[in-house]
């Protein structure tokens, strides 16, 4: 039985973090496949995914000393760690997941000679929004441990371009795998509108427009925010859900104070992952501002939730929201085009909920978990399969 090693640097509530569990439990589902969790821990008030993972018998390796951030000593106690964890598993296969856990875990694997190795770009490191230096440095490395990768699995085509654009491994090394969810669970949500509202304290005629995000640097809610003073004129009775927690709470309710509109804004704090459908179900409008994704998830699970989607039009968005027809696209940081794309939602509900709906038909098959598990046992039984004698 061919066994396979996932390393992810962390196990918060994040696109990258679920696209990892659910591939995880989805191989555990199918016949013939050995599956292991490597991670570290999840630190910080962005919640976690371990006790899901515990739940539904995933088997769980933590690291202790594996960190997101760069740290040279945690660093290359990590990489023996992650060494030494590898020696013992023997696996077929190492499929990597995120900047750090790719760099550290696919080195590890070509030290102790693992025959398959596989990583998953979620997100570029480097970015429009990053230093140059930093830019450099994360260029090279991804450069180095694509070297030693058999394929390199991206969540939308953008991330493949961008990562060939940077010389980080030619072309025929990347497979567009879109990242999956749990489908059903979003074309349902709309049934849980009243009570959710209910629970929050919203009116139920109230237009409510909602962001599924940390409350994190380079996510956006700064420009939701200075955009609700004019969304605000138009549709006082309006309501701003922002779900989510993280360290840029209180530096955000503080902007929306000193613009007037922080009564309009309900912060959800954490919420379980399977919590997410019935608050997107409670929304007229989801508004992603975010200035750096793969392709976030939230937007798939926004149209087949039947709610209509506004964008900023940054890496993979472009590949779901098509202007027009699936949902509004803006330039990145624009808070004028933000506030009149709300405005202009609001006031034609009908036009909006059509083009929800074109987007549901597109993303019904697309982003099924079941569609990406098995394209992802494809790529596992591919033309390097012959390196690992189980598989």
């Amino acid at each position: 039985m061919p066994k396979v090693v996932h390393i992810i640097t962390r196990l918060i509530l994040g696109g990258a973090q679920e696209n990892t569990l659910l591939t995880v439990e989805g191989f555990n589902r199918k016949p013939g496949w050995e599956t292991v969790l490597v991670t570290g821990p999840a630190i910080g008030p962005e919640g976690e995914l371990i006790e899901r993972a515990k739940r539904n018998g995933v088997r769980l390796v933590l690291v202790d000393e594996m960190r997101r951030a760069i740290d040279p000593r945690l660093d290359w106690a990590t990489y023996r760690a992650l060494k030494k964890i590898l020696r013992e598993e023997k696996p077929d296969i190492v499929h990597t997941h995120s900047s750090k856990a790719g760099i550290l875990g696919r080195a590890a694997a070509r030290a102790v000679k693992v025959p398959v190795i596989v990583h998953t770009i979620h997100g570029m490191p480097f970015h429009a929004n990053e230093s140059p230096l930093k830019n450099y440095l994360y260029i090279a490395l991804e450069k180095w441990a694509a070297g030693m990768s058999d394929c390199i699995i991206t969540v939308c085509d953008a991330m493949a371009e961008q990562a060939v654009a940077a010389a980080v491994a030619p072309r025929e090394k990347f497979v567009t795998i879109y990242s999956g969810m749990e489908v059903d669970a979003f074309l349902d949500a709309p049934r849980h509108r009243d009570e959710t509202r209910r629970k929050l304290g919203i009116p139920t005629d109230a237009p409510v427009i909602g962001k599924v995000a940390r409350l994190f640097e380079l996510k956006g809610h700064e420009y939701l925010i200075d955009a609700m003073p004019e969304v605000l004129e138009r549709f006082p009775n309006a309501r701003f859900l922002f779900v989510g927690d993280g360290i840029l709470k209180d530096a955000l309710a503080e902007r929306a104070r000193n613009l007037g509109v922080l009564d309009s804004i309900i912060f959800a704090g954490l919420v379980d992952s399977a919590d997410v459908p019935a608050m997107i179900g409670a929304m007229d409008l989801l508004v992603h501002c975010s200035l750096r994704e793969g392709l976030a998830r939230v937007l798939p699970q926004g149209l087949l939730a039947g709610v209509p989607v506004i964008s900023y039009d940054i890496d993979g968005a472009k590949e779901v929201i098509i202007p027009g027809k699936t949902g509004w696209l803006l330039p990145p940081k624009e808070v004028a085009g933000l506030s009149a794309a709300i405005v202009e939602a609001l006031s034609n509900p009908d036009a909006a909920r059509r083009m929800a709906e074109a987007g549901r038909e597109m993303c019904k098959e697309r982003f099924r978990v079941e569609k990406m598990v098995d394209e992802i046992e494809a790529i596992y039984r591919g033309p390097f399969a012959n390196k690992a004698a189980r598989i």
